[in-house]
């Protein structure tokens, strides 16, 4: 500790008192010159090489396929090595994460990871500006660099904090609108249209209440006329919504198509049951209620009660203990 000390009181005799501020970014800056040649200059990955042999063999239609994938990718494609985690477990979590935010684009990992380092470098940058103007000669080291971090870290955790806020209203929002939606379905059923056509209906009438959950299902529309497989389309639909209720309404779907029961009758039960459901909901809530207000109410009005009641006796008691002490 004794030559940290020295060190850094030689430094600050030198540069002044943001000499040990200076020195770290000057090293932070040449740890960044000295990688850059490394990424820049790094060697091409060999299944890149053969990928660009294929496409020159390759007919024409299938040439002008990869030139449409190419010109389609965003700016941010050829730094996706560094803003994508490599790890496939790490990924899958992230992109599920954004798909229950409302964030399906395919480039979506990538854009959420680049919001991070620029709003983190934007906080530093900031923070740097911030110490420079209102630096002084009584400014510690540690104030120093805690009002270049705390900036930092405020921005890297901000699109984190952002994500989860809007999971959470998206997840509360497809929960208040699936058993609307599911009563709307039953009906749409008992009148004779078929699953698709239910689908698709039931997402134009609750777009205007629930834009969240008309979107789910507006995506299991598309992708069922495009032809994949009903059971996967629900199962992705119950993944991206990241709601138990889904994921059940998916389950007796399923199985009412597995074992060839009447897709109205288990709507019909399924349906009864979320509303239910919801009630005990709102019932949950409102028990809670009378607990969260007795503390509120405990404090806005005991303290106003206790000052009305014992202010005089203690105003009083405080004026003979001052003629007592005058008498004396």
């Amino acid at each position: 500790m004794n030559i940290l000390s020295t060190i850094e009181s030689a430094i600050i005799n030198i540069l002044g008192p943001l000499g040990p501020l200076m020195v770290l970014g000057f090293f932070g800056f040449l740890m960044v010159i000295i990688t850059l040649p490394f990424l820049m200059f790094k060697k091409e990955d060999p299944f890149k090489r053969l990928q660009k042999a294929k496409i020159k063999h390759n007919d024409k239609e299938d040439t002008m396929i990869t030139l449409r994938e190419v010109v389609g990718d965003t700016k941010l494609d050829k730094y996706s090595q560094f803003l994508e985690p490599q790890n496939e477990e790490e990924y899958s979590a992230v992109q599920l994460k954004l798909l229950q935010a409302g964030y399906p684009s395919k480039s979506a990992v990538r854009n959420y990871h680049f919001a991070q380092f620029a709003l983190g470098l934007g906080g530093l940058v900031f923070g740097v500006i911030y110490m420079a103007a209102n630096s002084g000669s009584d400014a510690t080291t540690k104030s120093m660099i805690l009002s270049v971090l705390i900036p930092g870290v405020i921005g890297y955790m901000a699109p984190k904090y952002w994500v989860n806020r809007r999971q959470q209203t998206r997840i509360e929002e497809i929960e208040n609108g699936f058993p609307d939606a599911l009563d709307m379905m039953l009906v749409c059923v008992e009148a004779g249209q078929s699953l698709d056509q239910t689908i698709n209906r039931v997402s134009d009438e609750i777009r205007a209440g629930y834009p969240a959950l008309a979107d789910e299902f507006e995506v299991v529309s598309h992708e069922m006329k495009a032809g994949k497989d009903r059971v996967s389309v629900l199962r992705d639909m119950a993944e991206r919504a990241g709601v138990q209720d889904v994921a059940s309404f998916v389950t007796v779907l399923i199985q009412s198509a597995t074992f060839g029961t009447s897709i109205a009758d288990a709507l019909r039960v399924f349906s009864a049951e979320m509303r239910e459901k919801r009630v005990t909901r709102a019932e949950a809530k409102a028990n809670t209620l009378p607990t969260k207000m007795t503390l509120v109410t405990m404090m806005l009005t005991v303290p106003p009660l206790l000052i009305i009641l014992i202010g005089p006796s203690i105003y009083d008691m405080m004026q003979n203990f001052a003629k007592m002490n005058s008498i004396q």
